[in-house]
């Protein structure tokens, strides 16, 4: 009879970071600076030929979908503006390496020391930047009086009532007849008054 540890299957671990000594770290930038800060970062590694201690370096974002002109335009929105993650070794060395680079004013942590973020955490972000339906981001909230632009409402002014940021749509109370009405429109056929 064979024995049962014959009949088991060895998997071969994952390439997992975390076993590997590798954690993410978040990195405070200059609002606005993040891709300029990434670039540098990864010119830095190559020049000091460190690439093996800084594995992934990541700007968080989500697709939005937002109004210019009447016009919808999809773009990529920084979750997290003026921070970077990297996923590194941390030691004298990377440290350095990272905290010296054009752009970043330090590490997020406890005074100099970068506090890793748990796998939980990282685990949410890389979630959350992909999803693959785009937000709607609006400039209405709600309560404000808006003027609607298009559609068979227009000129009307109204009063925001609800917004619905998946769809692109909000209500807006308008006055018919003397009487309130709701009425539902996109973002785009809608002005700040």
């Amino acid at each position: 009879m064979a024995d049962s540890v014959d009949n088991k299957i060895t998997k071969k671990p994952k390439d997992n970071p975390a076993a590997s000594g590798y954690k993410w770290y978040v990195i405070h930038t200059y609002s606005g600076h993040e891709q300029k800060v990434k670039n540098n970062l990864q010119k830095r590694l190559s020049s000091f030929n460190m690439e093996d201690k800084i594995k992934e370096i990541l700007i968080p974002t989500q697709e939005k979908i937002e109004f210019h002109g009447g016009e919808k335009k999809q773009v990529a929105e920084r979750v997290y503006p003026g921070y970077v993650l990297v996923l590194m070794k941390l030691n004298d060395e990377t440290w350095t390496v990272v905290r010296k680079t054009p752009g970043v004013t330090g590490f997020v942590g406890r005074g100099s020391k970068p506090s890793p973020l748990s796998p939980g955490e990282i685990q949410n972000i890389k979630k959350m930047a992909k999803q693959k339906a785009p937000v709607y981001k609006t400039k209405f909230s709600v309560g404000e009086a808006i003027k609607i632009i298009d559609g068979a409402f227009t000129d009307f002014v109204g009063t925001v009532d609800q917004i619905n940021e998946e769809q692109g749509k909000m209500t807006v109370l308008i006055s018919i007849f003397g009487r309130e009405t709701p009425v539902e429109i996109e973002f785009n056929q809608a002005s700040k008054i």
